[in-house]
């Protein structure tokens, strides 16, 4: 390999941002993303790839420069089979692999990543082997579901920025905010493309209100029902059920009807807590009126005797 200044044309003086600016204007020039199928133009990345691992790395460039390794970052006095730095007999003895595109499957000593995700609109592989193939970006959705539909699951179609459409699973329970990852939907990547997150937003109910996998609803009864007791039927998740009001139902009463809240995914589903709520006429009734005064003069009481109230 040539000298790795005169490769990427910049001063044995040159500073580190100076090394990486180089770099990157002949990475995007050069990429074999963008020259597919040209091989010539496949060598001379490798090569101004080559020249900036070796000095980019202060180490290395400081033995380049004290004339201990040679422009393919061998010592001096070792001798290799193939002058190719990306062959068999390439620096340390690795061999690099690349695919139709120019692509490494091995990794370089060097960092690239931000400047591959500039490009080429991914980010690296996080936690994998510096200089690695980056993959490509991730693409963050909102998705608007129903209550019901996140409480029981559901399939729905949903169109990507790739212009496909799929069907998505959405699992019993979702609660909001849950996030679904789809494997491979987000940009295309060198190596592998990113994923598709699908951000679920969790539409309010009019009568339900859920806390973990329990839901609360207020259930409005008349005057006659609390006093004398009553059967009636209240909404669940999968339709109505019959519920006994008891004789002297007061206002705060909750009920607890068993298993009629949110499934879960190995237990079994939460509860639904139905609170009384004692509500009058719309209009006001004479006859009710009246003997409600004539009953709280015979038998007064206070309801709040409680000492918080004093």
């Amino acid at each position: 390999m040539r000298d790795p200044y005169q490769v990427l044309g910049v001063d044995r003086s040159a500073s580190e941002a100076e090394i990486k600016s180089a770099y990157r204007k002949l990475a995007k020039k050069l990429h074999p993303d963008v020259n597919q199928g040209r091989k010539d133009i496949e060598q001379k990345f490798k090569e101004v790839t080559a020249a900036y691992d070796l000095i980019s790395d202060p180490t290395k460039r400081a033995k380049f420069d004290r004339g201990e390794i040679d422009a393919m970052g061998n010592d001096r006095g070792f001798s290799f089979r193939d002058a190719d730095p990306f062959g068999r007999g390439g620096p340390r003895g690795r061999t690099y692999n690349y695919s139709s595109s120019g692509s490494a499957t091995d990794p370089f000593s060097f960092a690239p990543e931000d400047i591959f995700a500039e490009f080429f609109g991914g980010g690296s592989k996080r936690g994998g082997p510096r200089g690695g193939t980056p993959r490509g970006q991730d693409i963050s959705y909102t998705l608007n579901v129903s209550f019901t539909e996140a409480c029981l699951g559901g399939k729905r179609r949903v169109s990507l920025a790739n212009d496909k459409t799929i069907e998505i699973q959405i699992p019993p329970g979702t609660d909001n905010g849950h996030k679904l990852r789809l494997r491979g939907q987000g940009m295309p990547g060198r190596l592998e493309s990113g994923d598709a997150i699908i951000d679920i937003h969790v539409e309010p109910h009019a009568l339900f209100t859920r806390q973990l996998d329990d839901l609360h609803i207020e259930l409005p009864i008349s005057l006659s029902e609390a006093l004398l007791g009553a059967q009636i039927k209240v909404p669940t998740l999968e339709g109505h059920v019959s519920v006994k009001v008891p004789k002297g139902a007061n206002a705060g009463t909750i009920l607890r009807l068993k298993g009629k809240g949110v499934p879960r995914a190995k237990n079994s589903p939460g509860d639904m807590f139905v609170k009384i709520k004692i509500a009058l006429p719309d209009n006001p009734d004479n006859d009710l009126t009246d003997f409600i005064e004539k009953w709280s003069k015979k038998k007064p009481y206070d309801p709040r005797k409680g000492a918080e109230w004093k």
